[in-house]
């Protein structure tokens, strides 16, 4: 049976704050990073992002930098701390309940967000949906002979056109085939595909996206939380 795909933006749309910054505090509170500067920079990045006008590649070059020669097992240990202690509490009720509804009906649900995919997979697998697409990262291997993560986007990344990219390619390794897409979410950064998918769903959208809803009559306003 042909059924239709419902993706989701992480970052607030399923989950009420940015993940990302999220992670850089959270790096901060651990002690992974010490400089002083450092959340003032992201939340500075953070503000392009905001405006539609960031350098993504720039922002995960400075924001994983202090996490290149640590063992990605080690990561993924943070990771899972942080995903269950940060961003869990943090899902919007309504997004759970309507993930629980659309798995009630069978219905396939993905995330594509512009956050790293070492935090987008677990986010994923913490709400109880299949596939995830993020930002991917080199691994290297550090002096001990540890694969690390790099600061460092390997493929196209998961960012404004980019998401389209990469959903084209998912989908075309995907056996299933699809009836139409639905997409959600806040950001002006993903109007792209707002505008590709079939029916958009626009979660307390930013004022940008919420002005290019009046171009689009069919596309629905949630507001969450």
């Amino acid at each position: 049976m042909v059924k239709p795909l419902h993706i989701f933006d992480m970052d607030e749309t399923l989950v009420n704050g940015d993940c990302a910054s999220l992670w850089s505090q959270f790096l901060v509170n651990k002690g992974v990073v010490t400089d002083p500067d450092y959340l003032d920079t992201d939340k500075a990045l953070m503000e392009q992002y905001a405006k539609g006008e960031l350098d993504m590649e720039e922002y995960i070059v400075y924001t994983l930098a202090p996490i290149t020669q640590i063992p990605a097992k080690d990561i993924d240990v943070l990771v899972d701390e942080f995903v269950n202690t940060q961003v869990v509490p943090l899902v919007f009720p309504e997004a759970i309940t309507l993930v629980k509804s659309l798995k009630t009906l069978h219905l396939p649900c993905m995330i594509i967000s512009a956050t790293v995919s070492f935090i987008v997979d677990k986010v994923a697998k913490a709400m109880g949906i299949e596939d995830a697409l993020g930002i991917d990262l080199v691994i290297k291997k550090n002096s001990n002979g540890h694969p690390c993560y790099q600061n460092e986007v390997t493929g196209i990344a998961t960012y404004r056109e980019g998401k389209i990219l990469r959903l084209q390619q998912w989908l075309a390794n995907n056996p299933e085939q699809f009836e139409s897409i639905h997409f959600y979410s806040d950001s002006i950064n993903d109007l792209p595909l707002c505008e590709y998918a079939d029916f958009a769903y626009l979660v307390n959208p930013c004022k940008r996206l919420a002005s290019e809803a009046i171009k689009h009559p069919n596309w629905k306003i949630f507001n969450w939380g």
